[in-house]
């Protein structure tokens, strides 16, 4: 195949941890945990990033005992606030999913009964064991590159990462990369997004631009948790002074009705100019909730503009509303 420009998306592949063989059976990846053809007893997810909560909840609803193990100390993966992880993880447990924090896992071995799972604590310590029917290994991705010949055409590479400019042209003028393989987040919108602004590029010479700080995360867990933008820790690492407001969902008309009142949304400006910084949401549909967000930050808005809004009753976009008041005002309409 020949071609003007060549646009290379191949995405990202997942990876394991040193030892474990995934044979997408019974030690499986995502891709195989989809397919499983039974409701396994016993589950243990190794990884609590966003992937390996998705799919333990999944499991753990259609009735398997999850047990999560993670590495770090908080759940959700790089980017999730501290404390929407702190709630996150609190729900999870009331629906019956276990956490082994701060514990890594030192390998799988096959059993007469299945799976043993072998882990000791991440610092250090005693090792333990545990059974297990199935074991999801969710530990990260890799970018994708594998026999693309791009050190044959002498396409620079940044790590693992493709390097681009901001038109997401390499070094080499006709070939261009997006997605999982170039800098940002590793999401399909925004590799979707960067593949429509490369098109309209070379179409109509039109400039890309596409803003990494208001592409949005979504855990698509029940309830679901989104956000965009800096979170407490970000900012507090950077310096920056800000101020926040929390709107619970147990004080919002709707999610009563719904009978969806655990979580909340949170908003957090800058001290001196109330421009928005961050949203953190937790509810059965943040991830439809943090477009708004989105927007607001995209275009600069403060805390109070989103507060003076109206916005429809009863909805739970109002909670953001009333997330908003709290920042700017330190008050709400409807406070709980």
């Amino acid at each position: 195949i020949e071609a003007k420009n060549i646009m290379l998306a191949t995405g990202s592949d997942v990876v394991s941890l040193p030892g474990i063989e995934l044979d997408e059976k019974t030690i499986v990846s995502s891709t195989g945990a989809l397919s499983l053809d039974k409701v396994p007893e016993k589950l243990t997810v190794i990884g609590g990033g966003v992937i390996g909560l998705e799919l333990g909840s999944v499991w753990s609803r259609l009735g398997s005992k999850v047990t999560v193990v993670e590495f770090l100390d908080t759940i959700g993966g790089l980017g999730i606030d501290k404390e929407v992880a702190k709630q996150f993880m609190a729900i999870l447990k009331k629906q019956g999913v276990e956490f082994k924090m701060k514990t890594k896992v030192t390998g799988v071995e096959r059993t007469g009964s299945g799976l043993s799972v072998k882990t000791e604590a991440a610092e250090g310590g005693g090792a333990e064991s545990a059974e297990a029917d199935v074991v999801l290994v969710c530990v990260g991705r890799r970018e994708f590159a594998d026999n693309l010949g791009l050190a044959d055409v002498g396409v620079e590479m940044e790590g693992r990462k493709v390097k681009v400019d901001h038109h997401y042209r390499t070094n080499v003028p006709s070939i261009f990369a997006i997605g999982d393989i170039v800098k940002g987040p590793m999401l399909a919108h925004k590799a979707e997004d960067e593949g429509a602004l490369v098109s309209e590029y070379l179409a109509s010479g039109k400039e890309p631009h596409l803003d990494y700080n208001t592409v949005p995360s979504v855990v698509y867990t029940h309830p679901e948790v989104a956000w965009v933008g800096k979170t407490e820790e970000q900012l507090k690492a950077e310096g920056v002074e800000y101020k926040k407001g929390k709107f619970v969902f147990g004080a919002n008309s709707r999610a009563k009705a719904n009978g969806e009142e655990a979580g909340f949304v949170k908003v957090l400006a800058c001290k001196k100019t109330d421009k928005l910084l961050g949203v953190h949401i937790i509810n059965a549909l943040a991830g439809e909730l943090i477009a708004e967000a989105c927007l607001a930050i995209e275009y600069g808005a403060a805390s109070e503009d989103l507060a003076r809004v109206c916005h429809a009753h009863p909805t739970l976009s109002e909670a953001l509303k009333g997330a908003t008041q709290m920042t700017a005002f330190g008050k709400a309409v409807n406070s709980p």
